[in-house]
């Protein structure tokens, strides 16, 4: 759950700064932090699964509070590199600005996954479906993105779109092999004999 969510409060953070084009990666200091956040988020993920397959603690003991600070990392990291390359790959004429210009700008970002860090694991009831619903939403989002860029390079469509109308059929398709993996997640998630642990927990 936390890597989706941290996936939507890059996709807010960019709406209301307007920068819903902007094709061009973060500078270099800002992507040196998001590898770093990559990595810690990948120790804590195989820490996780060797203690839930073998019962052993690898590191250290996980909990879900670190896992869901870790996952937001991750989605935060990928985000802000994913989305630039979309809006590379789907514009005829792509915004040259950035998602984060600097680590100020990522430091606000940061400041908003410390206090969802605070919130979230103190069960507050009425958050519970709300952010459920947003996860689920950001999972289609994110594998939507990735898809139909695929896609628009197997088409041969990159680099033509000029108005979000023109994007229907790359985002129809990119839909549709989201829905399509995420079913076949969570049928494999059913006919294992060991279950796998949920991605919402």
């Amino acid at each position: 759950m936390g890597t989706h969510l941290g996936a939507a409060l890059v996709l807010g953070n960019l709406w209301l700064r307007g920068r819903t084009r902007a094709s061009r990666l973060p500078p270099v200091r800002v992507l040196a932090i998001l590898a770093l956040f990559f990595v810690v988020w990948a120790i804590d993920s195989v820490n996780s699964y060797v203690y839930f397959a073998t019962g052993r603690v690898m590191v250290y003991t996980p909990n879900n509070l670190l896992r869901l600070t870790t996952g937001m990392l991750n989605g935060l990291a990928l985000s802000l590199i994913v989305f630039p390359m979309f809006h590379f790959t789907v514009w005829r004429e792509p915004g040259q600005e950035r998602p984060v210009n600097g680590i100020g700008e990522l430091g606000i970002i940061l400041l908003q996954v410390l206090i969802l860090a605070i919130v979230l694991p103190a069960d507050v009831a009425v958050l519970a479906y709300p952010t459920l619903l947003l996860s689920l939403l950001s999972v289609l989002l994110t594998l939507t993105t990735v898809n139909s860029m695929i896609v628009l390079i197997l088409l041969r469509r990159e680099n033509q779109e000029e108005r979000w109308q023109q994007t229907i059929q790359p985002l129809g398709l990119g839909l549709l092999l989201a829905i399509a993996e995420v079913g076949s997640m969570a049928a494999l998630r059913y006919v294992l004999p060991v279950p796998l642990p949920s991605p919402f927990l």
